[in-house]
């Protein structure tokens, strides 16, 4: 790749991870749009993806978590079934253009929702162990074959649902995004024998933007705004999914 596109590929990897962590994401659906416009291989970009997921992921949780906005009776549910479900995902290689075309139109009718009817926080509902583990087990197969990082499903549904307010909401699913990027890493390297390729400079990029957003999501930006900043982010995710 040229010098001059490598230079704007690092800035569209900071703005992706800017604008996710601000919501609790950690951007691997925006990074693989974008290492998809700027021709890298496809066999590279999914692990790379996830690569840089595991980076902004660990900065989003800290920030979140230090806002004091973590809840663990919400996470964990989710979590111990999602991760041996992401693994399998990021093993299987699969023919999935149906199935993401699906997910995608479902990303976009809730960037609609969340941009046109923005309610507000309503006093926040636990589900059901199993309600939470069943949508974990299917979250985390979801990541694992998209090689997205699960929250790009889960913020929206815990928010539609009512089951945390939205900042709670943006603090499990960094944490979800994390141990599912892991899990779904480890079992894409298991199943391809390859170690992701990316670059310092990639990686430093989606540091710098991942810092700054999720500093200004966890201790600045109402929930209003978050909510907004969601839209995009869903909208970008959907976009993503129909058409590459």
């Amino acid at each position: 790749m040229p010098i001059d596109g490598f230079i704007w590929l690092c800035a569209a990897i900071l703005v992706v991870a800017f604008l996710y962590s601000s919501v609790g994401h950690a951007g691997a659906s925006g990074y693989i749009a974008v290492m998809t416009l700027f021709g890298l291989a496809p066999e590279v970009i999914k692990p790379a993806a996830l690569v840089l997921n595991i980076l902004v992921a660990c900065i989003a949780t800290w920030q979140f978590w230090r806002g004091g906005h973590f809840s663990w009776k919400l996470f964990w549910p989710f979590a111990i079934s999602s991760v041996p479900c992401a693994f399998l995902g990021g093993y299987l290689n699969l023919p999935t253009q149906l199935f993401r075309i699906v997910i995608g139109a479902v990303l976009l009718y809730s960037a609609a929702w969340f941009f046109i009817r923005p309610k507000p926080d309503a006093e926040p509902h636990l589900p059901t162990k199993p309600v939470s583990v069943s949508i974990g087990a299917g979250l985390g197969l979801l990541s694992g074959l998209t090689g997205v990082g699960g929250g790009i499903f889960l913020t929206p549904l815990v928010i539609l649902m009512r089951w945390a307010r939205t900042k709670t909401a943006s603090a499990v699913s960094a944490l979800f995004i994390l141990v599912n990027s892991i899990s779904g890493l480890t079992g894409s390297i298991t199943s391809t024998r390859q170690i992701p390729f990316f670059a310092l400079p990639m990686a430093a990029a989606a540091i710098a933007g991942g810092s700054v957003g999720s500093y200004l999501g966890s201790y600045r930006f109402s929930p209003l705004v978050i909510k907004r900043l969601l839209a995009v982010v869903l909208a970008i995710a959907g976009v993503k999914l129909i058409f590459t």
